[in-house]
């Protein structure tokens, strides 16, 4: 069995089940990724709650995890060659996941680039420009007189859930019939942009018939909805 004592982050969140997976994340969009991965998969892990409110994902122990200070990470005790294995970045944690069981990754050479390529456009796009207009319209950015970043933001937005919805015109998910990590990635923040940050009549959201649909799919499998409350905030 690996030795997670030798990961600094165990002596502030320790192990219970060492031999298990071990998630360091808060139900952020970004971090019901790695959450709801975990829940469709079925596999044990153990969750340890970061609450980036108290800025715990800046403490030393959870640094030497990730750098970037970002949550989630991941530790699994039987990585590659039967060693521990430490990860960051939440599009990473879900490529390794699927590579590690061979699910929700298309075998098919084509059909899996096409996957990645959509986990790309969530992080690159989707992530960013919705949580800025969460910044914008939710939390302290609203106060600003100067609403040019706003409507910059939402303008993205709508342009970014104008793309999914005519890629998913026609299918029940991103790439087609198969449920991928793409769809994964993505629905912790559609949801949260219509939920959380309450922008469903700013972004126009009633437009994206195909997203809705897509979106009401998603949330109605169990996975997801564990996953989307995983951990449970204190």
């Amino acid at each position: 069995m690996a030795d997670l004592d030798l990961f600094p982050i165990t002596a502030r969140w320790p192990a219970k089940h060492p031999d298990r997976i071990q998630l360091y994340s808060l139900p952020t969009p970004n971090g019901v990724k790695a959450s709801i991965m975990l829940e469709e998969l079925g596999i044990p892990y153990e969750v340890h709650l970061v609450d980036i409110m108290k800025n715990e994902s800046k403490l030393p122990e959870f640094e030497s995890l990730n750098p970037n200070g970002k949550i989630p990470a991941m530790i699994d005790p039987n990585g590659p060659g039967g060693e521990a294995i430490g990860l960051f970045e939440s599009g990473a944690i879900l490529l390794y996941l699927a590579e590690k069981t061979g699910k929700f990754l298309p075998k098919d050479p084509a059909k899996k680039w096409e996957t990645i390529q959509w986990v790309f456009f969530q992080m690159a796009g989707i992530g960013p420009m919705f949580g800025q207009v969460g910044f914008f319209h939710k939390f302290a950015g609203r106060e600003w007189e100067d609403k040019r970043p706003l409507q910059r933001y939402v303008d993205e937005s709508k342009r970014l859930l104008g793309v999914l919805d005519k890629q998913l015109a026609g299918q029940d998910w991103i790439v087609g019939d198969e449920y991928t990590i793409a769809d994964i990635a993505t629905l912790g923040w559609v949801n949260n942009l219509v939920t959380f940050y309450g922008a469903r009549e700013l972004v126009e959201f009633d437009q994206f018939g195909n997203v809705i649909a897509w979106l009401e799919r998603g949330t109605s499998r169990p996975g997801v909805e564990r996953g989307l409350k995983i951990p449970a905030r204190s």
